[in-house]
């Protein structure tokens, strides 16, 4: 027989106290180390770094590529799952846990700090390359279909597919720190799979791999940014857009982000990314309106529909030619790759803003509201640009030249272009610094036993690898070098991802929440033993 019990004659679940002490051990000398190695081999010898990454790339595109492909879907379809299951009530945190943080503030520090910078460069970079170009050959370039494929291509790449691998790590990372109360690491959530190996060098190994990815993910978007500030400069001031000026302009910028690392999350990132959202929505809501609105609304919808309907054979699209390798590679798999790459740091970054609530609150906060939100974006800003170049205002061939001019080449054919230029290098600027913030904390917390907590010293010291890193990668190779990092330090997270997807639903299912409505025995009921306390935490 089944029996409702009363929750009130329940211990309430705990959230019970991490015991690491913070200190820095033996994952952060080794991952420093390899860093420093790295750094070391870049400024020493950087033709031989670009030709081992070139090399290994093509490797590894050709090889197992489609890893790149098959995990992220299997994420949308385990966080829907979890979303709709049972276990969307669970918390992160206790069960009477509520939200450190207001719904709007939430939501912009899950927009601004995770993937805004890529809102400037990629959100006309990429539709009207598609549209010169389609993906596949799916469509004639520069006619109506192809726009179309442009925006389809567009949302698999910056829609739930990516939102969902940083949700898995979110969610698991956010249940084993807040619910377990483990700490904030990747490698204590891998239980219920490896057993006692987390405790092990096998477990620092799978941190060592989640600092390594976060640093070269992180790095690559710290690079576009040095170039669409560069640009922007460029158009305002008349200044150069040389390599000397993209590596001051990430100087000064290490010197912003890492002060606001040191001020915390509440008060750095928090009051950045709502200052980033409120001016990414008035300059949403500017192009829109100043732009071909008609056209751009029109598009959306069909775009919408044909990503719709081709989702699953746009999600598992393998390249059959050499030259649709080549485009995955430069495209898909890199864009698949990197979000991977930022699963760790993402992961982290999401648990730590979302105590309190809800697994099905952070399934549509963290899938839903920011697919929507980029689907937007890059409908309203690509969008403008095709129906532009369609009449004759040359941004497709400017792309196809610099193709960090997109964005400015197109806010150059709309009323005031010198104000929304200044306001585009702002933006930037925000996203740069509340990103690499992030960033900067989250590696202090992954290489000082999982606490959240970290120390100054900590803190800066990432600050400054990161910044010198993404120096050294333009310095070898310039974007493709950053793309490059960014995918070879994401395949272990191929597995890692999976991993992490059965030991959530693992943990879920054991969980304590469950016992107010399980099957009871005959014998339980007559000697009162229902089993209600608190399991030990391990």
């Amino acid at each position: 027989m089944v029996q409702q019990l009363d929750p009130s004659a329940l211990p309430r679940t705990r959230t019970p106290r991490r015991t690491t002490d913070g200190k820095p051990g033996a994952v952060f000398l080794l991952s420093v180390g390899f860093i420093t190695v790295f750094v070391i081999w870049a400024a020493a010898s950087p033709e031989n770094l670009g030709s081992v990454m070139t090399s290994s790339m093509n490797w590894v595109a050709a090889s197992v590529g489609w890893s790149y492909l098959a995990v992220p879907l299997l994420c949308i379809g385990l966080l829907l799952y979890m979303a709709f299951s049972r276990y969307g009530t669970i918390r992160l945190g206790s069960s009477t846990s509520r939200p450190e943080h207001s719904t709007w503030a939430w939501l912009a520090m899950i927009l601004s700090a995770v993937m805004g910078i890529g809102l400037i460069s990629y959100g006309v970079a990429e539709p009207i390359s598609h549209f010169m170009a389609p993906p596949h050959a799916l469509a004639d370039p520069e006619t109506m279909d192809a726009a179309v494929r442009a925006m389809q291509f567009s949302f698999f790449h910056w829609g739930p597919h990516a939102w969902a691998i940083f949700g898995v790590f979110g969610l698991a990372i956010g249940y084993s720190t807040h619910r377990k109360g483990r700490p904030g690491l990747v490698s204590p959530m891998l239980r219920p799979v490896l057993g006692k190996l987390v405790d092990g060098w096998f477990g620092k190994a799978i941190d060592i791999f989640a600092i390594i990815a976060t640093l070269f993910g992180t790095t690559t978007s710290l690079g576009l940014g040095a170039s669409q500030i560069a640009e922007g400069l460029n158009r305002i001031l008349g200044l150069p857009t040389t390599l000397p000026i993209q590596i001051g302009i990430i100087a000064i910028i290490t010197v912003l982000f890492t002060l606001s690392a040191l001020s915390g999350v509440n008060r750095g990132i928090k009051y950045i990314s709502q200052v980033t959202m409120g001016l990414s929505v008035a300059l949403a809501i500017y192009v829109l309106i100043a732009g071909p609105t008609n056209f751009v609304t029109n598009l959306f919808f069909r775009s919408v529909g044909q990503y719709s309907s081709d989702f699953f054979a746009t999600s598992l699209y393998t390249p059959s030619t050499a030259d649709d390798l080549q485009w995955m590679q430069w495209w898909t798999y890199f864009m698949m790759a990197w979000w991977l790459s930022w699963g760790a740091f993402v992961g982290v970054f999401l648990a730590k803003i979302s105590k309190g609530r809800t697994v099905r609150q952070f399934v549509a906060g963290v899938l839903g509201v920011p697919s929507f939100v980029f689907f937007a974006w890059f409908t309203i800003f690509g969008g403008t640009a095709i129906k532009m170049d369609m009449d004759g205002a040359g941004i497709g061939e400017a792309t196809t030249e610099n193709i960090n001019s997109a964005f400015f080449s197109m806010l150059e054919q709309l009323p005031v272009p010198e104000l929304t230029a200044v306001v585009t290098v702002v933006l930037v600027a925000l996203f740069f610094i509340s990103g690499a913030d992030a960033n900067t904390f989250v590696l202090s917390m992954l290489s000082s036993k999982g606490s959240l907590s970290p120390t100054k010293p900590v803190l800066t010291l990432w600050g400054v690898l990161t910044g010198a890193c993404a120096v050294l990668l333009l310095v070898v190779g310039g974007l493709t070098a950053l793309q490059q990092a960014a995918m070879l330090s994401a395949l272990p997270f191929t597995i890692i991802v999976g991993l992490l997807g059965v030991s959530l639903i693992l943990e879920t299912r054991a969980d304590p929440e469950f016992q107010l409505h399980r099957a009871v025995r005959l014998g339980e009921l007559r000697s009162g033993g229902l089993g209600t306390e608190d399991p030990p935490v391990r």
